[in-house]
């Protein structure tokens, strides 16, 4: 059986990338989780990564990491990660490297934190730019391919990578339109997102960096997590 390497499902997002893919899709593996070190995770995650980041899928002695490369692995053997129609195929690929590549305000000033909702600070241009682009984006794929997914009535490996925007959203009640707000809450509640989310907020690890830049992006209004007070 595959194993997927993830880590904390607090705080790693790409993680959850390929993880709700494959739940979602019923597509078997096991799952190996490390959580991350103080500091630096590279030394423990070369354990079984060869960048020493993380996720990374095992099959046999084949190792993939990187989660675009995971998603077109399982895409050669599994039916449904893409697409079947080759329009909508193209327009997720594409959707879906622009997330890998892009939307750098969103990630530095939302960090991913499933158990937290906070009052976010002012907002910089940068992460107001990424959120009318996330809007634009959403609202294209749904309204050309028909939805209720970005690439029409099916969940593929477009709406995995947007996953953790779901719970970024949730946690900083980000500013979107409703149709995109619609969404969000659709992600939230397919089974695999509510059994990542659940499993989140009773993990008992907290990472001093993390933590650290989760509070300097707002003021937190509520911690859901096991142990918080």
């Amino acid at each position: 059986m595959m194993r997927l390497h993830i880590a904390n499902k607090n705080y790693s997002s790409w993680s959850l990338r390929p993880w709700v893919l494959m739940r979602q899709l019923g597509i078997a593996f096991e799952e190996v989780l490390t959580p991350f070190d103080t500091g630096s995770s590279w030394a423990s995650f070369r354990a079984f990564s060869p960048t020493g980041k993380v996720p990374c899928l095992e099959n046999e002695e084949l190792a993939v990491w990187e989660s675009l490369a995971i998603v077109e692995y399982l895409a050669e053997q599994h039916a449904g990660v893409w697409p079947q129609d080759a329009a909508a195929r193209a327009w997720a690929r594409s959707a879906s490297a622009e997330m890998h590549a892009g939307f750098n305000a969103l990630r530095d000033e939302c960090p991913m934190n499933c158990g937290v909702t906070l009052r976010l600070a002012s907002p910089s241009s940068a992460l107001e730019a990424d959120l009318v682009r996330l809007d634009e984006l959403w609202q294209e794929g749904i309204s050309r391919f028909g939805g209720p997914f970005l690439a029409g009535s099916d969940f593929t490996a477009v709406d995995a990578f947007f996953a953790p925007v779901a719970f970024r959203a949730r946690s900083f009640d980000l500013e979107l339109s409703n149709a995109s707000r619609r969404y969000v809450e659709q992600l939230l509640a397919l089974p695999a997102m509510r059994q990542w989310d659940a499993d989140a907020v009773a993990e008992p690890w907290r990472e001093p960096d993390h933590e650290e830049d989760l509070l300097a992006s707002g003021t937190l209004l509520e911690d859901r997590r096991v142990g918080s007070s």
